[in-house]
Parts: C-alpha cells; sequence; structure tokens
C-alpha cells in the first residue's frame, strides 16, 4: 500500500523537460497567458482539467465569451473547449492563451496551426512562437512567390480574406538604398559619413587641392536635411536618401 503524500504541485514543464509523468500532486502546474505571451504560473487541481476548469483558475468566468487554446509541443494551436476535458499528461501542452473574443483568426507559422483571438498580431508574437535564430526572419507569404518581411515591431493586419501564411527563413542583408549625384546607390550600415559620400560619388585618392561640399535631403536623422562637412555623419533611411557632392579644385 501506497501511503506517501502527495506534493503540493507537480510542473508539467518540467515533467515534460525530464521526460517523466506527472507525480501524484494536490496542483499540477501550467502556464496562462492572455491576449498575448506574456504567461504565468497557474495551477490546476486536476491533471484532467476541462478548459472552464483553467479558466476558473485563471480567476476569468467561463461565461464571459473566452476562448483558449493549447500551444502543443509541435508549436500547433489546439481549441481547449470548455466543458471537455484535456489530458495533461498526454497531450504534453504546458501553454495556455485565452481571449476574450467573438471571433478567432487563423493563421500558419512554419506549417503549424495557429489561432488568435484578435483582428491583428504583433511580429514579436511570431518571432516568440517560431523560435528564430539571430540570422532568420518571418515573412508573409504573398502572392507570385513575393514574401514580404516582417520585423518584431510590425502589427500585422489578419483580417484580409484567407488564411496568413508566415514562414521564418534567413534574414537578407540589411541595405540602403540612397541617392548620390542622382545615381542609386547601397550602403550597409544606416549611419553614413561624408567620407564614404564622397566616395560613392568619386571614387578613388584626390589630389590635396581637392575640396568636396555636400548637401542632404530626407534623411533619417534631425535635421533630415542640410549641409555635411568632414569628419560628419548622417543617418539614412531604407529608401531615399539624397546627397549631392560637388568637387572644387583649389589653385
Amino acid at each position: 500500500m501506497n501511503t506517501e503524500e502527495p506534493l503540493d504541485f507537480d510542473d508539467l514543464g518540467e515533467a515534460l523537460r525530464e521526460g517523466r509523468a506527472l507525480r501524484p500532486a494536490r496542483g499540477y502546474r501550467i502556464r496562462f497567458a492572455q491576449d498575448g505571451l506574456n504567461f504565468r504560473d497557474l495551477d490546476v487541481a486536476d491533471p484532467v482539467p476541462l478548459g472552464r476548469q483553467i479558466l476558473a483558475a485563471a480567476g476569468r468566468d467561463p461565461h464571459d465569451g473566452y476562448s483558449l487554446f493549447a500551444i502543443l509541443p509541435s508549436g500547433d494551436f489546439e481549441d481547449v473547449r470548455l466543458d471537455e476535458p484535456f489530458d495533461l499528461r498526454e497531450r504534453g501542452a504546458e501553454r495556455f492563451v485565452a481571449f476574450q473574443t467573438d471571433r478567432d483568426f487563423k493563421l500558419t507559422l512554419n506549417d503549424h496551426q495557429l489561432e488568435w483571438g484578435k483582428p491583428a498580431i504583433g511580429g514579436v508574437i511570431l518571432y516568440t512562437l517560431a523560435n528564430t535564430g539571430e540570422d532568420e526572419a518571418v515573412f508573409l507569404e504573398g502572392g507570385g512567390g513575393e514574401d514580404r518581411l516582417s520585423e518584431p515591431a510590425d502589427l500585422i493586419d489578419l483580417t484580409a480574406p484567407g488564411i496568413e501564411r508566415f514562414i521564418t527563413a534567413p534574414r537578407p542583408p540589411k541595405t540602403f538604398e540612397i541617392i548620390v549625384n542622382s545615381r542609386p546607390r547601397e550602403v550597409d550600415e544606416k549611419q553614413v559619413t561624408f567620407e564614404q559620400v564622397v566616395q560613392l560619388a568619386f571614387p578613388g585618392p584626390h589630389e590635396t587641392n581637392v575640396v568636396f561640399s555636400m548637401t542632404y535631403r530626407h534623411a533619417a536623422s534631425t535635421p533630415h536635411a542640410g549641409e555635411l562637412g568632414a569628419g560628419g555623419s548622417v543617418e539614412v533611411k531604407k529608401k531615399g536618401t539624397v546627397f549631392n557632392v560637388t568637387r572644387t579644385v583649389q589653385s
């Protein structure tokens, strides 16, 4: 006869990482968030709770129109019905997200099915769910094979017809297109120096009696337009900052 006292709680996340079954306990610890991925610890009394029991443990009234989703180990979102049991021991989901909404928006991320309870999703949410590496980025698949880069600071509309499909891929190199003396040029950094622009306008070595003057406009930094002198720099826009460089030969 087993007379061992049950634990106060057993942590589902720890059990998953240790590859073991849940132990007998008075409570089972999962992670809960609402309207995002800001998770907090939550204890439920039953290892096979109903959806409404999870909401109640989080202090949410199940009658207030909540949708609840479990994030499976695969990355897929699974709808957790309020009156259906969800077996924590078998499903391997430690994270649950709730939305107070009457509409869910479907999307895919690397072919995993997600459901979101808001009409827009932040890029930072997608990057977190995709667990992107330093050299990876999230792209919204577009028609004609042209994918659109999504940055963490972006807010992506989910209300358009159809299901938005996101993928991760190597991040493209950052380049900035500037105009130097009416010709487009690419630079790798957003901070561009006087000397860099001179080389783009007049490549190669210069005699000591050659003096350059420069004006710029449509810069990202303040002021957005003005004169730039030797040793100076400006912050350029992704595309469209204009430089005019003149060369004067002193006698």
